[in-house]
């Protein structure tokens, strides 16, 4: 931990103080505490939820957080940026550990970083959406390589009328020690494993003349290759540059991969059409948006085998209406798979085709850890990640969901906002290990937000959440405060 403490401060020290070419530099800092009481096996579903990571499953939980940014305009075009955050949460594997710890460039509209640090690149709302079905907000930062244009910009020779953003990104998953803790005697799973995430949005909207309608299409693809199995018969899994190219084009493993592998593609991979349509007038005090992600986890998926599994949303903006200003309602079902039965199972030669079926989202029969880091799930939250296994078994246990959730948000004063999140949840296991009868439930949560107006930089936050029914433990209610300063110092 203090390796990483020092780095950052000799990063600052390095920092030329004056030049001509520098402009204008910042530090941004935080610190921030928190602490979660409730009466169930875990905190309640939304208290933890899309958040990072940074809130442990435990009823009774806390964590303190400190966080500074330093960075510097250079030029008009040129900006850099280091970052450290770090926190103490308990109860918890390792009470301290570092957050986010990177270092980014940007010039102009585009972004390099390297380290762990919160992105979010999804088009659906960070605050009031379940989650983005491909990478959320749930989980902790992976460490990674990230080149992004991080928000819609025009692409030349379009008349305005077309804009694109998207990133590429190439990480390692440091969670080993973690797991090694976690998993069960005889449970297998992939140390070291290797991610990628790569995404493009296109939106045609008039910038110019102001048409009110706008539609968005977007593709999503992330995967998990490389590492080593605790099985000594799966072992260490390819990690070569053409297994790296295979990899990145979703292509056939070679001879080296295990047979799933050489048939299918290389590692574990999901793929997301994002569809978005919108209309909102330049005069209007609204904005409405309908939208659908389309998740799929093989070639069956890819070609709608899996009928209309994913995501489906509204959202409503009202910006003269402060009390109510956000609406976000979604349903999200991942009951199709492509069927119950993986085809490739069977005589693949007497029953040709594209081999679609029991897609199982987010597992992997090699990558049983799942679509996850330190096993809080990277996708959708709405799929219950595996950290929730108390007998320590790798996997999600249930990919096979129906829910329905709303998000509201608004401004009751000056000083106070709020923010509501209710989802009712509903879940049969997987295809090949259903439950015995289905799980249900529903989860909520109820934030309040006030800053005082003499104290500048301050954050008051309590909350109110719960959850009913079966999904998650024995449910229960609970309550939650947190308080956190910000500032920042600036000069040139």
């Amino acid at each position: 931990m203090m390796k990483w403490i020092r780095l950052f401060l000799v990063c600052l020290l390095l920092t030329p103080a004056d030049g001509k070419a520098q402009r204008l530099a910042e530090i941004h800092y935080g610190v921030e505490t928190a602490g979660f009481a409730a009466t169930g096996d875990y905190t309640p579903f939304w208290t933890a939820s899309n958040r990072y990571g940074t809130v442990p499953l435990a009823a009774v939980n806390g964590y303190l957080r400190a966080d500074v940014t330093h960075s510097r305009q250079v030029t008009d075009d040129f900006r850099w940026t280091v970052g450290l955050d770090v926190l103490c949460a308990a109860p918890r594997y390792r009470n301290m550990y570092v957050q986010q710890f990177y270092a980014e460039a940007q010039y102009k509209q585009l972004t390099a970083s390297i380290g762990s640090k919160e992105q979010y690149i999804s088009l659906w709302d960070r605050r009031l959406s379940s989650g983005d079905m491909i990478q959320s907000a749930n989980a902790r930062p992976v460490p990674e390589i990230n080149i992004s244009v991080p928000q819609f910009i025009v692409v030349p020779f379009t008349d305005g009328l077309l804009q694109a953003k998207g990133d590429v990104s190439f990480g390692l998953s440091l969670d080993t020690k973690y797991l090694d803790g976690f998993a069960r005697e005889g449970e297998a799973y992939v140390k070291n494993v290797r991610r990628h995430h790569k995404s493009l949005f296109l939106r045609v909207k008039d910038t110019q003349d102001g048409f009110p309608f706008y539609g968005t299409l977007g593709l999503q693809h992330t995967a998990q290759w490389g590492g080593t199995s605790t099985d000594p018969k799966t072992g260490r899994q390819p990690g070569a540059f053409t297994d790296f190219i295979r990899m990145f084009f979703a292509r056939h493993g070679g001879a080296d991969a295990n047979l799933s592998d050489q048939i299918n593609v290389l590692g574990a991979h999901h793929v997301s059409y994002d569809m978005q349509i919108g209309y909102r007038r330049e005069d209007a005090d609204w904005e409405v948006q309908a939208y659908y992600q389309h998740l799929s986890y093989d070639a069956s998926g890819l070609s709608f085998y899996n009928g209309a599994d994913g995501l489906w949303g509204i959202r409503l903006d009202l910006f003269r209406f402060p009390w109510l200003s956000k609406v976000v309602a979604e349903y999200v079902n991942t009951r199709n798979q492509s069927g119950s039965f993986h085809h490739i199972l069977f005589n693949h030669d007497k029953h040709p085709g594209m081999g679609g079926g029991g897609d199982d989202y987010y597992n992997n029969g090699i990558y049983t850890n799942g679509h996850t880091y330190f096993n809080r799930g990277v996708g959708s939250p709405l799929l219950p990640s595996p950290e929730y296994n108390a007998d320590g078994t790798m996997g999600y246990p249930g990919t096979r969901i129906l829910d329905w959730h709303i998000g509201l948000e608004g401004t009751l004063t000056p000083q106070a906002s709020y923010r509501i999140l209710y989802t009712l949840m509903n879940g049969w296991g997987t295809s090949l290990r259903p439950f015995l009868r289905k799980k249900a439930g529903t989860s909520f949560l109820i934030e309040i937000v006030y800053t005082h107006p003499d104290l500048a930089g301050w954050t008051f936050t309590g909350s109110l959440a719960g959850d009913t029914g079966d999904v998650f433990g024995s449910g229960g209610g609970g309550v939650g405060i947190g308080i956190s300063k910000r500032g920042v110092a600036s000069w040139r």
